[in-house]
């Protein structure tokens, strides 16, 4: 059969907004069902009403539990709330809000009632914490998103007062209370009908106050001087309006590529396993937009939240998230940014590229490598230790021009303007950047794939230490490192990491699925990569029995 990745999708493969909504209201979780409870993963907890994990008891109890948490936290400031265009996102966001004003919390909604990006609010978090260190005071908030997952997906997010996701501290507590109210069937928790809840949130320009100050990230004015032409694709996500604003107010050659919202997502091309997803990373996803590569100097697509990025070039089409995040770094610290402090450390997860490695080594500058979840970059990134922070599926943030924090969530915009700016300032795309590297540093060959893997077996390679590692040698090179605490930070990494001079692969547990993950890497070619894959599925079997 042949697939239908990278093709237009069809009336089959969309979801029936009118049964997905009703199935949010009608369906009630089985609390001693596992996969219908509560569980916040690396960027909340996601779940679908179709599958009962993610329906209005969990949105209840949920920000019931978020309401009680901030309480003992002692953070009394206001609360920003944004969602995104996933059809039951605003449902989620109608039920939360129901709960926040019940229970006294100052609210905070978009003042034109529309779709808010993650960066949007992480920037207001910041924007109202500036100066506060203290709890009394302090805003943090929510973002109602499952962020690229398919359409009959929804996802509720909670930013503390830094800004950026919560710790696993900060999510555990959440979803053992928000579990047992809903095992309670919903005592204690607290609600007013929205008729009264939507009047009794205030109002915040949340697209204002971010696109007006986005020249403090990145440059603007040589964008605009250059005349580069963009094209920019909101994939039918909550960066729409931000993006003809950004056009309009900072007067660039830019073009919204795709205005329309829908959430059923019928303009999308289909993901590499025939479902609408929409990943900017993904070649299949971004097919529409790689074919008109050809229109702009530089196009762009962000996913639902906008939280991630994607970049196509004339000369190269979409680039993988490694080597623009690798290009990035090299043009940031290598010159771009003299107002950042020269201690500015790159920030990069364990399963990103080693070509980050050898650019931060030729530019002499430190590199701290953490766990996969973009919360172990917040504290660099609030404090200007960390200059940029990126992880290898298309999330990223980086500082102000004067080396101060502009979010601590993933920002899929400044992502992708920066890409102008490289080539407004060099006169090069961000592609062909990366052929340097290449040139310099060699041509590595990455790929991540799946490995079966039961409940038993995926808990066993969470916790496997490196003497559980018998393996000396891996696709012919003596081992160097077994990983499973970062290097960076000395954090778990819930699964294991090993390393060659020229190779290295990782394995972890898959979250939602009966799998684990292999990313690989090797600088020696396409064919050594396949046998670091298959001797990596060796070593991770041995260990697991």
């Amino acid at each position: 059969m042949t697939s239908r990745a990278g093709q237009p999708a069809e009336p089959r493969d969309l979801v029936d907004v009118a049964h997905l909504v009703t199935a949010y209201y009608t369906r009630t979780p089985d609390p001693g069902d596992v996969d219908q409870q509560v569980v916040f993963g690396t960027s909340g907890h996601r779940g679908s009403s179709l599958r009962t994990s993610f329906n209005e008891a969990h949105i209840l109890a949920t920000t019931q539990a978020i309401c009680e948490y901030r309480r003992e936290q002692g953070y009394d400031g206001p609360l920003f709330i944004g969602r995104d265009t996933h059809g039951l996102s605003e449902p989620a966001w109608a039920t939360a809000l129901e709960v926040l004003v019940a229970n006294d919390v100052t609210v905070l909604v978009d003042a034109a009632d529309g779709y808010t990006p993650t960066p949007a609010v992480s920037h207001a978090i910041l924007r109202a914490n500036q100066g506060r260190t203290t709890g009394a005071g302090l805003a943090d908030g929510i973002v109602v998103t499952p962020s690229h997952n398919p359409p009959a997906d929804g996802g509720f997010k909670y930013n503390p007062p830094h800004g950026g996701p919560a710790d696993t501290d900060a999510t555990g507590w959440i979803a053992r209370r928000a579990n047992e109210l809903v095992a309670a069937g919903l005592e204690g928790v607290r609600r007013v009908p929205f008729a009264r809840a939507r009047p009794a949130a205030s109002s915040y320009d949340f697209l204002g106050t971010y696109v007006d100050d986005l020249p403090h990230v990145v440059d603007l004015d040589a964008v605009r001087e250059a005349g580069v032409r963009i094209g920019a694709d909101p994939l039918g996500g909550a960066s729409v309006d931000y993006w003809g604003a950004i056009a309009e107010r900072h007067r660039l050659d830019l073009t919204v590529v795709n205005p329309l919202v829908d959430p059923t997502w019928r303009f999308m091309t289909l993901d590499w396993d025939e479902k609408i997803r929409m990943d900017c990373s993904s070649p299949h996803a971004m097919a529409s937009l790689i074919h008109r590569k050809d229109d702009y100097a530089i196009a762009t697509g962000n996913d639902a939240d906008a939280d991630r990025h994607g970049v196509v070039t004339p000369d190269a089409g979409l680039m993988n998230p490694n080597h623009y995040l690798a290009v990035a770094i090299g043009y940031l610290f290598g010159g771009a940014r003299p107002g950042w402090p020269e201690t500015a450390q790159i920030g990069k997860t364990l399963v990103s590229s080693s070509m980050i490695d050898r650019v931060a080594a030729s530019l002499g500058k430190p590199m701290v490598e953490v766990p996969v979840g973009f919360k172990w970059f917040v504290p660099g990134l609030l404090d200007g230790s960390f200059g940029f922070g990126g992880e290898e599926s298309a999330g990223a943030s980086f500082l102000r021009t004067d080396g101060t924090a502009w979010t601590t969530d993933k920002d899929g915009l400044i992502l992708c303007l920066l890409a102008s700016e490289i080539l407004a300032r060099t006169g090069r795309t961000p592609s062909e950047h990366y052929a340097d590297l290449v040139a310099a540093h060699g041509d590595p060959a990455y790929a991540r794939i799946d490995a079966p893997a039961d409940r038993e077996q995926k808990a066993k390679l969470g916790a496997l230490s490196p003497d559980d590692v018998a393996a000396t040698s891996l696709a012919g090179e003596a081992i160097t490192a077994k990983l499973t605490e970062a290097p960076g930070n000395g954090a778990k990494i819930g699964g294991l990491k090993v390393t060659t001079e020229s190779a290295w692969f990782a394995a972890r547990p898959s979250g939602t699925e009966d799998v684990y993950k292999i990313y690989a890497e090797s600088f020696r070619g396409p064919e050594h990569l396949a046998e670091v894959q298959d001797e990596a599925r060796e070593v991770v079997s041995a260990a697991l029995k």
